[in-house]
């Protein structure tokens, strides 16, 4: 399936980018080919992620007490959730950013010639990697629950923190100034947000 709807895919993703000013060429016959079969076994991975969740559940489901099974399944779609927003998200800056650059590139007489599987493997990897990226309020959660860490500590290093958002934002593609910002600031939102609820839950705990 993923196969034979990379065509249509594509002619999408360009619709919604709406780079009139850009010719995306292959570099060989075959080059499509193997960009329909990476994306057919994208697909098949995207696929298979509900049931290894599934899988994993029950494989530590006969430890959990009733509360903890209600969090952990309340907790699954508020990860798949963060992942499609953390998606969505960097496709939005990503083709934003695009659109700004082929912009650029014709004003300074430069023609846009770009190579389809580097197109589509920068749009898929670095809205894949935000997405991964959204996830870590859960993972600093999970810390605290498990008494590793405790808001406290988030505070406490949010200088360090913030710092480590600014590199993975300026790992990511595109590397200009605004979409680096525009990465980083949701990552910082969600980070103060952590802070937040942990500490109001922390804070109810310890008085019970």
């Amino acid at each position: 399936m993923g196969f034979f709807s990379t065509g249509t895919i594509l002619k999408k993703i360009l619709d919604t980018i709406h780079l009139d000013e850009v010719t995306i060429a292959t570099s060989s016959p075959f080059q499509f080919v193997d960009i329909a079969m990476n994306f057919g076994f994208f697909l098949a991975i995207m696929v298979c992620i509900p049931y290894i969740i599934y899988s994993f559940y029950v494989f530590i489901v006969p430890a959990l007490t009733k509360d903890e099974k209600i969090k952990l399944l309340s907790s699954i779609p508020l990860s798949i959730g963060l992942f499609i927003i953390g998606f969505s998200y960097g496709f939005f800056i990503l083709s934003f950013a695009l659109e700004i650059l082929a912009s650029m590139n014709v004003r300074l007489g430069i023609a846009n010639f770009w190579n389809i599987g580097q197109f589509l493997s920068q749009i898929f990897i670095t809205s894949a990697l935000l997405g991964l990226v959204f996830e870590f309020p859960l993972l600093l959660t999970l810390l605290i629950k498990l008494g590793l860490i405790t808001p406290q500590n988030l505070k406490d290093w949010r200088r360090v923190a913030y710092f480590i958002m600014f590199l993975l934002g300026a790992l990511l593609p595109p590397t200009d100034g605004l979409s680096l910002i525009a990465m980083t600031l949701p990552l910082a939102l969600l980070y103060e947000l952590t802070i937040l609820l942990n500490n109001k839950n922390h804070y109810v705990w310890t008085r019970t």
